[in-house]
């Protein structure tokens, strides 16, 4: 770390523990000071390149002071409370296990050759950067019922053939990144559906209303303009093979040197995996890798399904479109994963022993270098889970939310919601965490508006507008799980994933938001704004974005 970088980290640190001057130690209510957490650990982040750091100093300073600003004891409860307490939380448990069993099974796969078959097999049909990220994409669209299996299938499937076409790590995440959640939110069978509806549900019942609240989540879905435009925003850069921005400089290196990450970049992943010795004896098969990945698809798939049957109070025939998608939204997706992780890694590992590649022994030691490579991104998914419960604690979210004006116009109130949203998922780190704070504040009051004669169908639009809002601000934020688990899938530099991505997040954000102050004023079929907002982002990217095809990047080189 340079002395500029620790210069500065002293000085905000000092300035931050100069704040109990001006406010009340023993405050429960912090007021503006309750950004200061996801604002330090964002902003050092990038200050200092230090990841882990950052997110642990605002880990720090929001138990500090929420211990009468005592830096002893907050240092104590950063410890005990909050990064022990995110372990002891099962769900989480479950993820990081999840995450290193994944991390073995592609290690296994790794050491029997399969990842080399399957990007030589690919490599006969992907023969240029553009349909290598086509491939990619269409893989992410197909993998639509979890986000985090979204992301960890994606990944480590796409990455030796994006790599071996001149991908930069930067676009490969991107890639990942923009289609786990949005798809996700979008389908209409998935982990999250469940959850979405439980949280409309518990609104509803609140206010009265009766309805069929699948139904209503359904009738969400085109209003839910972040997550539409960010699949098509990608589809238009990958076709036209244009970018702009640090995404372009990102592309122009990896084309015309070959370096698929930036000099003095940090990887989000070890190098276990890339140090692996593999036989060079052995017959290369992509089925060595396609099996065990085939597999944790139809167990995550089915275990989803299952699980979710067995926890349903009122059971209904599992094998109709409702109980599927009632079965689907009371799984529990992080035992699921887990499941499907082991099978997945026991499967690869039969498949080696089988064949003769390598004995029981050996297989498990690939397991285990494969599980080492997952470790940072454990560490950081740990630390950001911790400094989502302290910026809950602090009452961020809910200061954002109360700062919005009780007397503005309601056609508006969209694109409020969805700017709001944004800032609360970025601060946090969570869009579910957004949609359960947001959704039982927005729709009571649209509700009101609503009764004294006001357009019925912005209540619909409410709801798209917090789930767009949350994917925006959960897309942007280097604390958000679903961004970590990108820049490790693609083995980016984290902070360099969330640089070059959040120029087209914040593109994308913008025709959103137009498209919701259209919504709000006038009563126009979604359809119609959409094809209008599709129209904008292909207009957008013709101006603004450069090819990235090798020839015309070396002529732009040439050129500047």
């Amino acid at each position: 770390m340079s002395k500029f970088r620790i210069i500065t980290t002293l000085l905000v640190l000092i300035l931050v523990f100069s704040l109990p001057v001006f406010a009340e130690s023993n405050s429960d209510h912090f007021g503006w000071l309750s950004i200061l957490p996801p604002a330090l650990a964002i902003i050092l982040a990038f200050v200092t390149k230090q990841v882990l750091i950052s997110l642990f100093l605002g880990i720090f300073i929001g138990a500090t002071m929420l211990n009468g600003w005592n830096p002893f004891y907050g240092f104590l409860r950063t410890l005990d409370n909050y990064l022990v307490g995110s372990l002891a939380d099962s769900w989480n448990a479950a993820i990081i296990i999840f995450l290193l069993a994944i991390g073995g099974m592609i290690g296994v796969v790794n050491k029997m050759g399969g990842t080399r078959a399957v990007a030589e097999a690919l490599g006969r049909k992907i023969n240029s950067p553009r349909s290598a990220q086509i491939y990619t994409y269409i893989l992410g669209i197909f993998v639509f019922f979890d986000d985090y299996a979204n992301t960890l299938i994606v990944g480590p499937t796409m990455r030796p053939i994006t790599d071996r076409n001149r991908i930069s790590k930067e676009k490969l995440s991107y890639i990942i990144d923009s289609t786990a959640a949005p798809i996700v939110g979008l389908a209409l069978i998935s982990t999250w559906v469940g959850y979405m509806i439980g949280v409309i549900r518990n609104v509803y019942l609140n206010l009265g209303i009766d309805a069929n609240y699948y139904g209503v989540f359904i009738k969400t879905i085109p209003y839910s303009y972040y997550c539409i435009y960010a699949l098509v925003f990608l589809l238009i850069l990958i076709i036209l093979e244009k970018d702009y921005g640090p995404m372009y400089d990102a592309e122009k290196r990896a084309r015309t040197t070959g370096k698929l990450i930036a000099d003095g970049a940090k990887p989000m992943a070890g190098d276990e995996i890339a140090r692996m010795e593999i036989r060079e004896d052995i017959e290369l098969k992509p089925s060595n890798a396609i099996v065990p990945i085939i597999t944790l698809i139809i167990i995550s798939f089915i275990g989803l399904w299952y699980n979710g049957y067995t926890a349903l109070e009122d059971k209904i025939n599992p094998f109709t479109l409702e109980g599927m998608r009632a079965s689907f939204g009371e799984a529990d997706s992080s035992i699921v994963l887990l499941w499907a992780s082991i099978v997945s890694g026991i499967v690869a590992i039969i498949m080696g022993v089988f064949q003769k590649i390598f004995t029981v022994e050996e297989a498990l030691d690939a397991w285990v270098d494969g599980a080492k490579s997952m470790i940072i991104a454990c560490m950081i998914l740990v630390l950001a889970w911790s400094l989502g419960s302290v910026t809950g604690d602090v009452g961020t979210a809910e200061f954002l939310v109360g700062i919005i004006p009780e007397n503005f116009p309601y056609a508006i109130l969209p694109l409020i919601i969805f700017i709001i949203s944004g800032i609360i998922s970025f601060a946090t780190g969570t869009s579910w965490g957004t949609m359960a704070i947001v959704i039982p504040l927005a729709v009571p009051m649209v509700y009101a508006f609503v009764q004294r004669g006001g357009d019925p169908h912005l209540m619909t639009v409410t709801l798209g507008t917090v789930l767009s809002g949350a994917i925006f601000g959960d897309h942007c934020s280097p604390i958000s799980d679903t961004t970590i688990m990108s820049s490790m899938a693609s083995e980016a530099d984290h902070l360099d994933h969330v640089r070059t991505q959040t120029p087209y997040a914040i593109t994308v954000a913008a025709v959103a938001g137009l498209s919701y102050i259209v919504a709000g004023f006038f009563s126009l079929n979604p359809i119609i704004i959409l094809l209008i907002g599709i129209a904008i982002l292909y207009g957008i990217i013709s101006v603004l974005g450069k090819s990235v095809k090798e020839e015309d990047v070396r002529k732009d080189i040439s050129i500047n």
